[in-house]
């Protein structure tokens, strides 16, 4: 029910209001994408791949970009 609220809410904003929304929102999804990461880490779900990362380039199969 809450989300289609926010939707008959979001139908109502005229255009500067829905560009305001439009750039919170792409903000707020950036910043929790970054604070998933941080937990991923912290909790140590990215070590293998890290160490899989790191031992393909000690094995020369890296190139720079």
């Amino acid at each position: 029910m809450r989300v289609e609220e926010l939707e008959r809410e979001i139908q109502k904003l005229d255009r500067v209001e829905l560009a305001h929304l439009a750039q919170w929102f792409q903000n707020y999804a950036s910043d929790e994408w970054d604070r998933q990461i941080e937990r991923d880490i912290r909790s140590g779900k990215l070590d293998t791949l890290a160490a899989e990362a790191l031992a393909e380039h000690e094995d020369g199969k890296t190139r720079e970009i």
